[in-house]
């Protein structure tokens, strides 16, 4: 296993969590029971535990919601109160998938029905955390009061917690609760979110009583001075007559999580070399594809299993931007975004690179300024360039096509509408340039540290400096051209209200996250589109996946990846750790263990494959390196924990690709040239963009890896897969039939 985490770590068994009793506690669990129809519950669900889990597993039992108290109620943000749904006693065998708590209901047993759920999911919006990690954890805790488990994990005598206890880092000699499932989870959540703002917070001191919560918004550390502080009132410890909670999904489900993959499987679908995808917004299966010299074309895509490629006219792009972009090895056409409307009014976004000394356009200020403690007179020049001679530029295009049919057009107009951003960068090398738009409507534009070794300026922590960050644009609501002076923006956009600059008024408004050497592909989770990943480039030894949050900083220069970094040359003076909240990558891995030739290396950031072709990737996110030698997946288990682990994972050319992949000589992969981007189409499918074609995830099967849940394809002809595929139905009926005469057998 490869990857690193800031977070805890928990391994599952039967249960998500480990809980154990002895034989009193059992007993005593059941006599508690005594609502009718309790017993026959009770030996209902011993049964089934007696079948299904070891026998040492802790015994379902739901919180007495009503010990919870008074100040509990008082963050629902309705009348409708909590206590009305929460289940006491056993827990209820659900009929489908709780839509705030899935991983505790899992259409399977639950202290929480839908009503209760929905409660709590109103509850964690009202707390309205922008922070992603601190959201995840507060999630968890939220959804503990689900758990089949919850009378455990809530119980604290008299009076039952508003929080589940928080497993400390010591456990008791006697505990049967596993040591791998208690680790120090009540310092993770301290660390986690003790500086974020949480509306309604469940860890203020009144709410242990029955005093009101507070009415504004309130840090952990407004309230408890350390961690220590905090968790003596919040933590414990597992012993054999209790449990703690760790941040796992607690739940009585003997569903198996996914089977992990043993490798993807790709086929190619065309040849060409591109650096960007884009799925067209009007949900067909229609991409856009966007080439690093600067034209974009639009393709349809073949259905799976339909032995097509990618159709669209290499003479005809959708619009040709050559005349107006740079292109060299590291310049061009960086990226493109649709506006979230674009099937209505065909706006769509191009970031790419201008040359100041042939374009007049390219006449945006320069990066490198007394706002920023850099001088350009004394940076001398890069590859023969000149300081912020190359630029950075965002600029708006319009689709050609009435408003009536615009979703139809397939072609653009060159001409730009609105230069949205320009930017002088100080040297060659190291600026992004993504964009793309959040499910919140704003545009996202990543930024690099503009290159010089090792950041020498600093730029990237640097909070008046917009290098080495991620900026986040309203493009709907943009300004005049005097407002524009005014501001000192660098373009046509204006800042969203909550920006992290509301908190933090030493930030330029346009920042969304800093602390980035390059980030090199960004993607949101299209099923959670909270969850913001991006990879990030190393300089000498590590690259680095990170999970982006409003505000977050990633550490860079102070810290590459996990290591500490010390600049050779650093005129713009250094950053004490001691001085910024650096948030440590989700995932990553070393340049030699890639590369051990050259020691080089470079991350390709990817997606979170939510496609139906694989579905033990399903879930996991897939990154790759740059020279095509290696891929990973990586999984947050359980969910909604902040349990990062990753894997490297062979990767191979099916054996009915539309087009022939080239082979590796002295190498069981597949050569794929150079990996420089990835893609997602509206089917969810990902795609890997490299310089020897465009390549699609496919059915694990063509490339003879195994996925015991892949679904079977009738249309394939006879074969050992679909002898494969007969077994895995005949299986399914088997375990169907088993089921129902143990189900019989259970009522009887």
């Amino acid at each position: 296993m490869i990857g690193h985490s800031s977070r805890s770590r928990g391994h599952c068994s039967c249960l998500s969590v480990s809980l154990h009793c002895n034989s009193a506690s059992l007993l005593q669990r059941a006599r508690e029971m005594r609502r009718p129809g309790g017993a026959i519950t009770t030996l209902l669900l011993l049964s089934v535990g007696s079948l299904l889990l070891p026998a040492s597993l802790a015994f379902p039992l739901c919180t007495d919601a009503s010990k919870f108290p008074t100040a509990f109620f008082d963050l629902l943000p309705s009348s409708s109160l909590l206590i009305s749904y929460l289940h006491t006693g056993a827990p209820v065998l659900l009929n489908t998938t709780l839509k705030f708590c899935a991983g505790n209901g899992n259409g399977s047993s639950s202290c929480c029905d839908a009503a209760a759920d929905a409660a709590l999911g109103a509850q964690f919006d009202a707390m309205n955390v922008s922070d992603t990690a601190c959201a995840a954890v507060l999630k968890s805790i939220l959804c503990a009061k689900c758990s089949p488990y919850s009378a455990d994990l809530f119980d604290a005598g008299p009076k039952i917690r508003t929080i589940p206890i928080l497993c400390n880092s010591t456990s008791s000699a006697t505990s049967a609760q596993s040591k791998d499932t208690t680790q120090d989870y009540c310092k993770h959540v301290w660390e986690t979110c003790k500086d974020v703002k949480i509306n309604n917070s469940p860890f203020q001191p009144s709410l242990q009583g029955s005093a009101p919560p507070p009415s504004s918004p309130s840090k952990l550390s407004d309230a408890w001075q350390s961690v220590s502080d905090f968790c003596s009132s919040f933590g414990g410890a597992p012993n054999d007559q209790s449990v703690c909670f760790s941040g796992n999904t607690v739940s009585f489900n003997t569903t198996q999580p996914s089977p992990s993959p043993k490798g993807i499987c790709l086929e190619r679908i065309g040849d060409g070399s591109y650096l960007n995808m884009a799925p067209h917004p009007d949900g067909s299966n229609r991409i856009f594809l966007g080439s690093q010299a600067g034209k974009i074309w639009l393709a349809t895509v073949p259905e799976q299993g339909s032995g097509g490629t990618l159709q669209f006219e290499e003479a005809s792009p959708f619009v040709d931007l050559t005349d107006q972009v740079h292109y060299d090895s590291a310049f061009g056409l960086m990226g493109m975004a649709f506006h979230p409307e674009f099937a209505t009014n065909g706006r769509f976004f191009a970031s790419y690179n201008c040359d100041r000394t042939k374009s007049s356009s390219c006449t945006g200020r320069c990066s490198c300024n007394s706002d920023v403690g850099c001088d350009p007179t004394k940076l001398g020049t890069d590859n023969g360039a000149l300081p912020c001679q190359y630029q950075v530029v965002v600029s708006e295009y319009s689709a050609k096509g009435s408003s009536a049919n615009v979703s139809e057009a397939t072609s653009a107009d060159p001409s730009e509408v609105t230069r949205i951003f320009t930017m002088g960068l100080p040297y060659t090398s190291q600026h992004g340039g993504q964009v793309l738009f959040g499910s919140d409507g704003y545009l996202y534009l990543m930024m690099g540290d503009g290159g010089g070794k090792g950041d020498p300026f600093n730029f990237a922590q640097n909070k008046k400096s917009l290098l080495g960050k991620i900026m986040r644009l309203d493009i709907d609501n943009t300004l005049k051209a005097n407002d524009i002076s005014n501001t000192s923006l660098w373009g046509n956009y204006s800042i969203p209200k909550d920006n992290p600059y509301a908190d933090d008024s030493e930030l330029e408004p346009e920042i969304w996250a800093l602390g980035l050497r390059n980030p090199w592909r960004c993607s949101f989770d299209s099923e959670r589109p909270s969850y913001f990943y991006c990879g990030d480039v190393g300089q000498d030894r590590y690259e680095e996946v990170d999970l982006i949050s409003k505000g977050g900083n990633y550490g860079w220069r102070a810290l590459e990846g996990p290591l500490v970094y010390s600049p050779q040359w650093a005129p713009g003076g250094n950053t004490s750790l001691n001085s910024i909240n650096a948030i440590p990558p989700i995932m990553g891995y070393s340049h030699s263990d890639v590369n051990k030739n050259i020691g080089s290396a470079s991350i390709m950031g990817g997606y979170v494959y939510r496609g139906s072709a694989d579905p033990c990737l399903y879930g996991r996110y897939l990154y790759a390196d740059l020279y095509a030698l290696a891929m990973w997946t990586g999984t947050e288990s359980p969910e909604s924990s902040g349990n990062y682990t990753s894997t490297l994972i062979p990767f191979s050319c099916s054996k009915e690709s539309p087009m022939a992949c080239e082979t590796a000589a002295g190498s069981p992969l597949p050569s794929l040239g150079y990996i420089y981007s990835f893609g997602e189409d509206n089917s969810k499918d990902v795609y890997v963009l490299a310089s020897k074609g465009v390549y699609r995830v496919v059915r694990p099967s063509l490339c003879s890896y195994n996925c015991p849940t892949e679904k079977a394809v009738t249309t394939t002809p006879p074969g050992p897969s679909s002898s494969a595929a007969v077994s895995s139905r005949q299986m399914g009926v088997l375990l169907l039939l088993s089921s129902l005469v143990m189900f019989w057998v259970l009522m009887r």
